[in-house]
């Protein structure tokens, strides 16, 4: 029974400690052995506390990767949904540009009609500038043409419809 209690609390310890005291052969034996037991002990701890590091710094590794990983599917996910909106963005102004377009389409009609109801308008189309007389020449025709079509856009359509319809207007304000 004694011996496994001394296997228990000290187990190799006292018979390496033995095994030196019998190699080296002290002059104080005891002295010896209780210094080389508190020496023992003194290492032993400081590789239990080495070895709760090490565990320690693994532990914290592998919650850093783990970070890392969530890290990466955040942004992956967040980029992701940018595009979507992005792409729903360009949807609803591609539907708003096509329904605002049917809208006008029934203004410029409602125009004509006008225009044509109109004393001395009868021989003028919507939205093209009367025949110039044959002394101005093609770029004031077409400038003249241009300039009309851009006022009725202008007045019919908000700016940044209007601009993109028109490749040779300027940019809006």
């Amino acid at each position: 029974m004694e011996t496994d209690y001394l296997k228990k609390c000290f187990g190799n310890s006292l018979s390496q400690a033995l095994a030196e005291v019998a190699k080296v052969q002290p002059s104080d034996p005891i002295e010896y052995l209780a210094h080389w037991l508190y020496h023992y002990r003194k290492i032993a701890t400081e590789k239990e506390e080495n070895r709760q590091e090490k565990i320690q710094l693994q532990e914290e590794y592998d919650c850093s990767l783990k970070e890392k990983e969530m890290m990466e599917m955040l942004k992956q996910e967040e980029y992701q949904i940018q595009q979507k909106c992005a792409q729903r963005h360009q949807e609803q102004i591609s539907t708003k540009k096509a329904i605002f377009m049917q809208e006008d389409t029934g203004t410029f009609e409602k125009e004509a009609l006008k225009q044509e109801s109109l004393p001395g308008t009868s021989d003028m189309t919507p939205a093209m500038p009367q025949q110039s007389p044959a002394s101005e020449s093609a770029d004031q025709t077409e400038q003249n043409f241009d300039t009309a079509q851009e006022i009725n856009l202008e007045k019919m359509l908000p700016p940044e419809v209007a601009h993109e319809m028109l490749p040779s207007s300027k940019s809006p304000p």
